[in-house]
């Protein structure tokens, strides 16, 4: 199926393959786009369309959507969106926070924010979320003339998830309550003692700290749930690393509850539904429908159901993909590589660390200075002068193959590939430059 776009720039019925090349054979037409597949006319004809219905799955880390007419499904698929948001906005404000400290004599300015926040404020890492479920209906506007809007909407009240017998009063009465804070909570959960069964500290006054068991650049949240007790001893940069205990927790633990997704779509639903101009659908009637057309789970089954879908001849679905437009962090720091004297195996500076942060408290950390052997590679600061012209997910030609590129290294002297190759820029040539939703 090949999308059309008319001569002025308005979305019509898709046509076939067969007559699209016969189209542009004859010059009557040209590529507007490789995938999806879109041809824009270069003479004037009659935009005569066809009710079209695009359903919506919305959804934190998926859009699930499908377009279909009365006959048949024109277009379906899957969006997997943007990830890490949050930690890059976190990492940005902790630059800014450094950098403002060192300027001495730096007027202040703490009170110069807004009383309150705006009237439908949203955290910048949702609003993102946000924008690009109304970029994406747009997008697919675009190469379709779609008249009708349906979008997937729920309200999720945590607290029952939780517990199904909650009511009245003990909404207010959490597990937290009493305590000062989370931490505090933790601690007393755990009867302030280190949770590592191997612990081998046996000092009279331990350092208790508080670990994250699914680490917060993985998604792990402060929810007391996937918090626990550890001594500084135990909580060391090393056993953080890949293969290291604490590493492995995130796997052997049990599962934990993560209500993002419902707590995202009960913040967003109705301003989604009012900016797009769409009909709202239940989850549970898109669930019972998929179960009566015996079609398996998935974000564009689902979608297809929302847009109305029953015995249409449905399409093989595509996967977009959301990829960053441009990487603004300039700096990036290397750690020294050495030689562990008690292994001979090759460790980062991290693992052979002194212990200060603790030796100074409990007097009895190790200073594991003294095992470093010798230096392999010295600790290093990057910084990005400039732009490159190939940047991750990519595509290239190079030697007859399209790949990817993975990123451009040495000051963009080379860009690294997915086949282990690394050439220098001038001798790619480029294929597609995969920028904000790409078609993967």
């Amino acid at each position: 199926m090949v999308y059309v776009i008319s001569k002025s720039g308005n979305a019509l019925m898709p046509t076939h393959p067969a007559k699209a090349r016969k189209l542009l054979k004859q010059e009557k037409a040209v590529v507007k786009q490789v995938k999806p597949f879109t041809i824009q006319l270069m003479y004037n004809t009659t935009e005569y369309a066809q009710p079209i219905t695009l359903g919506i799955d919305s959804g934190y880390l998926y859009i699930g959507f499908s377009a279909t007419t009365a006959k048949k499904e024109l277009i379906s698929g899957e969006v997997h969106l943007l990830q890490g948001m949050k930690e890059r906005l976190k990492e940005r404000a902790d630059y800014r926070r450094l950098k403002r400290g060192r300027l001495r004599y730096r007027k202040p300015r703490f009170d110069n924010r807004k009383a309150s926040k705006q009237k439908g404020w949203l955290a910048p890492s949702i609003k993102h979320k946000l924008d690009t479920h109304t970029r994406f209906i747009e997008t697919m506007k675009q190469i379709l003339p779609i008249t009708k809007i349906v979008i997937e909407v729920a309200n999720f009240d945590i607290q029952k998830i939780k517990h199904p017998d909650i009511e009245g009063v003990e909404y207010q009465q959490g597990e937290q309550l009493g305590f000062w804070n989370v931490r505090e909570y933790v601690l007393h959960r755990d009867n302030h003692t280190c949770q590592n069964l191997n612990c081998t500290n046996t000092s009279k006054s331990t350092i208790l700290e508080v670990h994250h068991i699914v680490y917060t650049e993985n998604g792990g949240t402060d929810a007391p749930s996937n918090l626990i007790t550890l001594c500084s001893k135990c909580h060391t940069p090393a056993n953080h690393k890949k293969g290291k205990f604490l590493y492995e927790w995130q796997k052997n633990k049990p599962k934990l509850n993560n209500f993002k997704d419902a707590t995202f779509m009960t913040t967003i639903r109705w301003r989604l539904v009012n900016e797009t101009g769409a009909e709202c659908m239940y989850g549970y009637m898109t669930k019972n429908k998929r179960i009566a057309q015996e079609l398996e789970k998935s974000h564009a089954n689902d979608a297809f159901i929302i847009a109305g879908g029953t015995t249409q001849e449905k399409v093989k679905p595509i996967q977009y993909i959301q990829v960053r437009r441009n990487n603004r962090s300039l700096e990036k720091f290397y750690d020294a590589k050495m030689i562990d004297i008690r292994s001979g195996e090759k460790v980062s500076g991290q693992d052979l660390f002194c212990g200060r942060r603790t030796r100074n408290k409990t007097h009895n950390s190790e200073n594991l200075h003294q095992y470093r052997g010798k230096k392999i590679q010295k600790g290093r600061r990057r910084i990005r002068r400039q732009r490159y012209a190939y940047q991750p997910h990519d595509l290239v030609k190079f030697e007859g193959e399209v790949v990817k590129v993975i990123g451009t290294m040495n000051k963009g002297k080379s860009v690294k590939l997915t086949n282990k190759k690394n050439p220098s820029p001038e001798k790619l040539i480029p294929y597609k430059f995969c920028k904000g939703l790409s078609v993967v």
